[in-house]
């Protein structure tokens, strides 16, 4: 770089006394690029915007561009100040500044009603979710009466990965969830009951809290963030990979291959996985009764069937296959929703968990409502 294109912002006078700013150089962006450049111009312009009546001769600029303009056109405050020499051929720029500051961007009025309109984006948003969970619950009877009708033709390797994947690969984090659970009931049961003389009674805390609520709602619970995530996950992967316009356009159904196979895996493992946990947690509890209490295990299972009825047991199966076929088909719905980009991978599989969850709940208080007279 040639030293007479350096540009360059000379200050004379000394102090307060300062006068006269003459810049020079090629105030071009290629120039000004450079880091030693930079810091001494704005260390220079920092301190001449401080000056006031200062006299700007700008003859000496043997080449300007716009970042150039932009640089000093801050510097003045974005107005031309009183005093300013210029180079003719760059007058047509200081005015294009000039008219660009002088634009005065129209702010948009405000919505009126904006609480009532995002209510109701909310609400079509609600009921456009309900329309596509109806659907897909719709599409999901037919493939069943399909496979039905055809058993040979269905998709066997599909819905024993599923089970595999969502019933056996889950035993290990139910085994230990429940496990404590059963344990921190037990000791904190056995705390109050001790103080009233009422140990036994111990076994009808567990036993029915339990088979009939805790077990199967720790179920769903850890398998709606584990696996209900995964299919989600996997269905969004395939959407961002056009895996399933793929699978359109060969013909292959995705309900009865994809779907169908994911909730039919979770109706049959989720009874399943409830009795391990019911087991695992009960297991947690007697050892818990043992240590408290004094209560051996074998006491504990010989007054386990009196102090819970056969229904609880049936009731908390038939919760399983319930959060099963919920989990499956909500986080299929979601799946099927993902938009082909990252961002909104992470979002349907976050609502996919969350949405879960929340249906699980719902469906637990429905039973309890309907099944309220049965097991006591």
């Amino acid at each position: 770089m040639l030293r007479e294109n350096i540009p360059t912002l000379t200050l004379n006078g000394q102090g307060k006394d300062q006068r006269q700013a003459i810049a020079e150089g090629a105030w071009l962006v290629h120039v000004l690029s450079t880091k030693q450049v930079m810091n001494s111009l704005n260390a220079q312009l920092t301190q001449a915007s401080t000056q006031v009546d200062l006299e700007w001769n700008l003859t000496q600029i043997t080449a300007l561009d716009h970042i150039g303009a932009q640089m000093l056109w801050q510097t003045w405050g974005k107005k031309r100040p009183p005093q300013l020499v210029t180079n003719p051929a760059h007058d047509s720029l200081f005015e294009r500044l000039e008219q660009v500051s002088k634009l005065r961007i129209p702010i948009a009025p405000k919505p009126r009603l904006t609480r009532i309109m995002r209510l109701g984006a909310r609400m079509l948003d609600f009921f456009e979710h309900l329309l596509g969970f109806v659907a897909l619950l719709g599409q999901l009877m037919l493939d069943i009466a399909r496979f039905i009708r055809h058993p040979l033709d269905g998709p066997w390797k599909e819905l024993s990965a599923n089970v595999y994947r969502t019933g056996f690969q889950a035993l290990g984090i139910t085994a230990l969830v429940g496990m404590l659970i059963g344990v921190v009931l037990s000791y904190l049961s056995a705390q109050q009951l001790s103080t009233f003389g009422g140990d036994l009674f111990i076994v009808n805390i567990l036993g029915m809290s339990i088979i009939r609520e805790l077990g199967p709602m720790l179920a769903a619970i850890l398998v709606a963030g584990r696996s209900g995530s995964a299919i989600t996950a996997q269905i969004g992967v395939m959407r961002v990979t056009e895996e399933l316009d793929a699978m359109r356009v060969m013909g292959i159904p995705q309900g009865y291959r994809l779907i169908m196979p994911k909730v039919l895996a979770l109706a049959l493992a989720m009874p399943l996985i409830v009795i391990w946990t019911d087991v695992m947690a009960l297991i947690g509890g007697m050892i818990a009764a043992q240590i408290r209490l004094g209560m051996s295990p074998g006491f504990f299972l010989h007054k386990l069937p009196e102090a819970v009825d056969l229904a609880n047991y049936w009731i908390g199966l038939g919760k399983g296959v319930v959060f099963g076929i919920l989990i499956a088909l909500v986080a299929c719905h979601f799946g099927l929703r993902i938009q082909p980009n990252t961002e909104s991978l992470g979002q349907g599989t976050t609502s996919s968990v969350v949405i879960s969850i929340t249906v699980v709940i719902i469906a637990d208080a429905i039973f309890a409502i309907v099944f309220s007279n049965v097991g006591y």
